[in-house]
């Protein structure tokens, strides 16, 4: 195919309001240190399950409340006074009004995190509309065409940080095939004391500053009496060349961060009530603004029964990693009182955690974190790491399960329909510190800090919709692009390029387009495509599930197909927020 359209420009007016949504909603959650009530006259703001509200008409508040989380006074920017945001409950086939009344003195917005409707509803300012302007209200309008777990959030600098976000759930306008007697929604979240511009400051300046899992000497004993001095020091040689840290698993770490759920923290305890027998549906939500939480529920199997808001045929896993963005429907049927929510990051920092009980007040032990993973080859060289069987540390490449066995069946392509396709070019500039040559293709991988962990760890290969998806269209044209950063800048980009100097990816409604999104970077991406669903397919071009955000590991390429059914303006980015406001972020046009 060719290369991506670099004739329709983004105007200078978009790009400045798109800009002015980062800086100016970044002071909007802006944190002071000593604020009186008596200056702001702001009240407390809820926090915990939070209050729910139904359609299909419902009218909400953008503010700022003060919280409490770590036992010092902050502000955040919540949703009728809390945090969360107040749950939506709307019916499939609504037609739904949702005003929101911006009392902020900076613009705001609310994105409706994978739902189908007109790109004017959309939420993104200098994309699909101009932000709401401080005093005024916004109607937002549109039909729901799915049911489900979604979400919604705050699109403007970094309000979503600071609070900006709550579920969405919307039964399913004929009988719900997932039948539990209790239903819970399990929001997930980060908060930070800093005021977050100066935490995405301090990042730019050392992108590192908050990583406190450095290689240790200890680590190098280690690497000595497993292969050698010689090995060890080639291992620390080879991480310096490359100007890369194994550690660098997060951006973010619990030095800084806080995690909550549904607004909590581990010592207030969250309590889901499920007594021993009854079948418990927990939807799992990440609305964390830069953490990749791994979820399980010790002494418990869940059964995973919807992923993005759609079913998927049930499979039984004891753990499961999602990345902002994503959410999980699981079935579980307590054994005991008490069990124990736990969701710790991928650092392996800190962890968030609440308690499924059969009366309230009850609680379970909280497991110790597992010890942090070093990035191994296999993040790194992908395939050809794999291929060998060995990671430059001298350890086997793991399996998860016996039951996943096509690692070594790998190409540097993914396999494609007989029709023959083109091929998009890649632009690689400053921002790029890393390519990969030989990337891995399998689904099947946990990721780094799940192998070979005794678990049964959930992985993209697991998944496959409950409804057929339909293949039997070929894509006519694929477009390619290669998720890049740099760390010693913190740029982060698509094929080499920020957002500032990208031009936009154009679309035909109704054509089906194969997209393949290839990770040089050694971090976890999710990416979220606004506007279309994300026909995720295996290397052999099997189509799996269908997503509206999908995690790409490093040193991954995967490939999903989409059907743009709306003509507009759409955003693309990794949801990893300090990522999207590094520079990872497109502006799609179907046309």
């Amino acid at each position: 195919m060719p290369t991506l359209n670099k004739t329709a420009q983004l105007s200078s007016t978009t790009r400045r309001k798109f800009l002015q949504g980062i800086v100016m909603g970044s002071v909007a959650g802006a944190i002071a240190p000593n604020i009186s009530a008596q200056q702001y006259s702001l009240t407390h703001a809820a926090r915990g399950a939070p209050r729910e509200i139904t359609g299909p008409a419902v009218d909400l508040v953008i503010g700022e409340t003060f919280v409490n989380i770590t036992g010092k006074q902050r502000i955040a920017t919540t949703v009728n006074g809390s945090l969360p945001a107040p749950t939506l409950r709307f019916r499939e086939g609504d037609d739904v009004t949702i005003r929101v009344t911006n009392r902020l003195n900076v613009p705001t917005s609310i994105h409706w995190h994978g739902i189908i409707l007109p790109y004017q509803m959309d939420g993104v300012p200098g994309i699909s509309f101009d932000g709401i302007a401080p005093g005024e209200t916004f109607v937002y309008q549109f039909k729901l065409q799915q049911s489900g777990t979604y979400w919604y959030h705050s699109h403007s600098g970094f309000q979503k940080m600071t609070g900006l976000y709550g579920a969405l759930i919307i039964e399913p306008k004929d009988k719900d095939l997932i039948t539990a007697q209790r239903d819970h929604i399990v929001q997930l979240s980060d908060w930070s004391d800093e005021d977050p511009m100066r935490v995405f400051s301090k990042l730019k300046m050392q992108s590192d500053m908050y990583n406190f899992n450095q290689p240790t000497l200890g680590g190098f004993f280690k690497d000595v009496t497993d292969g050698g001095l010689s090995f060890a020091l080639e291992n620390r040689r080879m991480w310096q060349q490359m100007r890369m840290n194994p550690s660098d698993l997060a951006d973010l770490s619990a030095s800084t961060l806080t995690f909550l759920l549904n607004g909590k923290t581990s010592k207030e305890n969250w309590n889901a009530l499920g007594k021993p027998g009854e079948r418990v549906r927990l939807r799992f939500i990440n609305t964390s603004s830069n953490t990749l939480f791994d979820v399980r529920i010790p002494g418990l199997t869940m059964q995973v029964v919807q992923a993005d808001g759609q079913n998927v045929k049930p499979i039984d896993i004891e753990e499961f990693r999602f990345g902002p963005g994503e959410t999980y429907d699981v079935i579980v049927e307590p054994t005991a009182q008490a069990h124990t929510l736990f969701a710790q990051s991928i650092d392996r920092t800190g962890f968030a955690s609440g308690s499924l009980v059969a009366e309230p007040g009850l609680s379970a032990p909280i497991p110790a974190t597992d010890q942090a993973q070093l990035l191994s080859m296999t993040d790194m060289m992908g395939a050809m790491a794999m291929d060998s069987g060995m990671d430059h540390s001298g350890h086997s490449i793991p399996n998860n399960s016996d039951a996943h066995s096509n690692h070594s069946k790998h190409s540097n392509s993914l396999a494609t329909p007989s029709t023959q396709v083109r091929h998009a070019s890649t632009e690689y500039g400053a921002s790029v510190d890393a390519r990969v040559d030989t990337p891995r293709l399998n689904l099947d991988d946990p990721g780094i800090g799940l192998r070979n962990n005794g678990r049964r760890v959930l992985t993209l290969a697991d998944l496959r919709s409950l409804e057929t998806l339909d293949n039997s269209v070929p894509p006519t044209r694929e477009i390619e692009l290669h998720l890049t950063g740099n760390m010693e800048r913190y740029s982060w980009s698509l094929d080499g390029l920020e957002y500032r100097d990208s031009t936009p990816i154009h679309m035909k409604k109704g054509e089906r387009v194969r997209i393949i999104l290839q990770n040089d970077t050694m971090m976890n991406h999710p990416m979220h495509l606004h506007g279309m669903w994300s026909d995720l397919e295996n290397e052999h071009g099997e189509l799996l599930s269908r997503r509206h955000t999908i995690v790409v590991q490093p040193a991954q390429r995967i490939s999903f197909l989409t059907t743009p059914e709306d003509a507009g303006r759409w955003a693309w980015h990794c949801h990893l927020m300090f990522h999207m406001d590094a520079g990872m972020f497109r502006k799609v046009i179907v046309s």
